[in-house]
């Protein structure tokens, strides 16, 4: 099972708001794919969270668009920053990537993000959102939450 952008933010709002303030806080995060072999390959990636989708745009040919073209699974863990603070926690999404070929779609996207030409744009269908953090100096707090489920919460000291 798998929503888009849209319902995950309907559903926890909250945690939502969250993990596209820490997407938001810088421009490069890193994307993890499959290669042929089935091995993950890492790469920096820019993210849009628009019109209730999270897009992901890629050069023509690059090597993560074809790994989503052949396996469509990733993850997308946000930057953590500099030091140690990672301030609103770490917070990573799962999912699959849906190529848009769609003109109008891809189009619209480019008026707003003006992305080098040409370009790949996938659609995410969420799977996973995960959110970590440090919770008054004392417990470590993971949020999970999956598409048809609350948000878990883990509490560890």
């Amino acid at each position: 099972m798998a929503t888009n952008w849209a319902a995950f933010a309907a559903a926890e709002p909250d945690l939502a708001t969250t993990v596209e303030q820490r997407f938001g806080a810088f421009t490069h995060h890193v994307l993890a794919t499959l290669r042929k072999d089935g091995s993950p390959r890492t790469t920096g990636l820019e993210v849009r969270f628009l019109h209730g989708e999270l897009w992901l745009g890629m050069m023509p040919g690059s090597l993560k668009a074809l790994d989503l073209r052949r396996d469509a699974r990733f993850a997308l863990q946000a930057n953590p920053g500099p030091g140690t603070a990672m301030a609103g926690g770490d917070v990573r999404v799962a999912g699959r990537a849906v190529e848009v070929e769609d003109p109008g779609v891809k189009g619209a996207y480019a008026e707003e993000v003006e992305p080098p030409q040409p370009f790949h744009l996938f659609r995410t269908e969420l799977t996973e959102v995960v959110r970590t953090c440090v919770e008054d100096d004392t417990y470590l707090v993971v949020q999970v939450w999956r598409p048809g489920e609350p948000v878990r919460t883990l509490r560890r000291t």
